[in-house]
């Protein structure tokens, strides 16, 4: 008899531990959720990826962030249940990296991806001389933070990683900005000695000094080149004069006409229609967000809701499908606002299409799924709007 009691209370025991536990759970899965909402909404420009997991006894906190203030908080409210977990959740920059948890980028254009593995869909891109952070090391690629605050994955051949000390002689050495859309960069000053790479719009690289016609240069992994001299400019020059002035940006616009489309792309060997859009305002001194449905909420709202007689040159327009009470609004295209009813866009290629249906490049399809307008040019360092000279990746307070 007793041994049936005792067998009854070790099943009652450890059904309640059970039940508490199972309850446990659905508390802490709540809080995660709240967390999560509250610092990493957008998992596109930040990490918050944390699950609770049940082992025997156990409660024990997984995963990865690199907030240390989310962590912080979501340990916070769980004991502030008083409920005992054990924290395994990593901390980015991984601690194996070491020091080197700054990156450069090494090619004139690296290919960003969605995950570890070259067939990986092309999440962005990054030009020559990005400065970025490096949050972890696995399978060959480094998973990198842009300075647009895209979190993706480049080969290890994309970037040179760096500690603050070398990463602030980076910041702190003369510099030129690459100023021709497509070209290179030789071994010695002749453009008919060996290539050392290809270089677009864009890129940056140390300033050595000056042989003749051409610039000597420096790349972050150390080579030396020759870069003819009127396709560069001081970056320390072109910082304090780019400007998105109504006309510098349909000029920038349609000096990339007939660009082909790249999903995931943002130079001048091919964009997407947000790319085409970030590339535009980045010549011009802007940092923009990477995709369209970032940059549709920031600037300032141009009031189009009688028609198109608000806009400005170099308006932001955005397209897509408009919520309803079953679906949320989706914002899916971006292009820039030329004037007189006619905007730039990348779609197949850079090409200009107009809402008004008498004209040849009509587009019924663009002017039927318009959603709204953003304007830039006014909200320099405001609404969301950084100016690059001003971005902690390019003044040195990263």
């Amino acid at each position: 008899m007793k041994i049936k009691w005792s067998i009854l209370a070790i099943f009652l025991f450890t059904t309640v531990l059970i039940t508490a536990q199972t309850k446990n759970m659905k508390t802490i899965n709540t809080i995660i959720n709240s967390v999560k909402v509250k610092y990493a909404p957008d998992k596109r420009v930040a990490l918050f990826n944390v699950e609770i997991k049940k082992e025997k006894k156990n409660l024990i906190l997984t995963g990865e962030t690199n907030i240390p203030e989310a962590k912080d908080e979501l340990m916070d409210k769980i004991n502030s249940k008083k409920i005992k977990v054990k924290d395994e959740i990593v901390l980015l920059p991984d601690e194996k990296l070491g020091d080197k948890v700054y990156g450069i980028v090494n090619l004139s254009v690296a290919n960003i991806r969605t995950y570890p593995k070259h067939p990986a869909e092309l999440a962005t891109q990054a030009l020559l001389g990005t400065i970025v952070k490096v949050l972890k090391h696995e399978d060959g690629f480094y998973l990198i933070q842009t300075p647009d605050e895209y979190i993706a994955w480049v080969d290890d051949d994309g970037i040179v990683t760096v500690n603050r000390d070398l990463l602030y002689d980076w910041e702190s050495t003369p510099k030129i900005i690459y100023t021709k859309d497509y070209g290179f960069a030789y071994i010695s000053p002749d453009e008919e000695s060996q290539r050392v790479s290809d270089l677009v719009i864009g890129d940056i690289l140390i300033n050595i000094g000056e042989e003749g016609d051409y610039v000597k240069v420096q790349y972050p992994d150390k080579r030396i080149a020759f870069i003819k001299k009127e396709y560069t400019k001081s970056l320390k020059d072109w910082l304090a004069t780019a400007k998105p002035t109504q006309e510098n940006i349909i000029e920038t616009a349609k000096s990339f006409m007939g660009i082909p489309y790249l999903w995931g792309g943002t130079s001048a060997k091919g964009m997407d229609c947000s790319g085409f859009t970030k590339t535009v305002y980045f010549l011009n001194g802007v940092l923009l967000d990477r995709d369209a449905s970032q940059q549709v909420k920031k600037g300032i709202l141009v009031d189009t809701e009688n028609g198109f007689e608000n806009l400005q040159k170099g308006d932001l327009l955005f397209f897509g499908f408009k919520g309803t009470k079953e679906k949320k609004e989706r914002v899916t295209h971006v292009g820039i606002y030329i004037g007189d009813l006619e905007f730039i866009h990348e779609s197949g290629r850079v090409k200009i299409n107009s809402f008004d249906e008498k004209r040849p490049n009509f587009s019924k399809f663009r002017l039927e799924h318009f959603i709204r307008a953003r304007r830039i040019i006014t909200s320099l360092n405001k609404n969301g709007i950084i100016m690059i000279k001003d971005s902690k990746y390019y003044n040195g307070e990263l």
